[in-house]
């Protein structure tokens, strides 16, 4: 089991700058890979990026290429998303999730935090 715990949402001004903390329980977190994910109200939730176990492979979504950047430490169990420029389209919920690899499917995600608000402001 894993349990995951995200933190550091809030209401930020358009161009600010926000970074995203996923805390994992469980001795096994560096075996799996962490993704990000996001929903928008009214919309479905979508792929923002993953990491793999290791950290050595990130991957994320085309359109947020370039804002976004995924990071983790294996020794504090936690795994970052650091989200630059925002702009008002980005607020969302954004969620957490531990797969045994590296996939952009939520189907494949195993556990997933509770969400944190993102609100941007214009």
């Amino acid at each position: 089991q894993v349990q995951l715990v995200e933190s550091g949402g809030g209401l930020v001004q358009a161009g600010g700058s926000l970074r995203l903390s996923c805390a994992a329980s469980g001795r096994t977190f560096s075996s799996y890979a962490m993704g990000w994910f996001r929903q928008a109200p009214g919309k479905e939730r979508e792929f923002v990026g993953v990491i793999s176990s290791s950290g050595g492979l990130t991957y994320y979504a085309d359109s947020l290429k370039g804002r976004f950047t995924i990071s983790r430490d294996n020794a504090e169990n936690t795994v970052y998303l650091q989200v630059n420029k925002l702009k008002p389209e980005d607020t969302a919920v954004y969620y957490c999730a531990a797969a045994r690899g590296p996939t952009t499917l939520q189907l494949e995600y195993d556990y997933w935090g509770q969400g944190t608000q993102v609100t941007v402001s214009s």
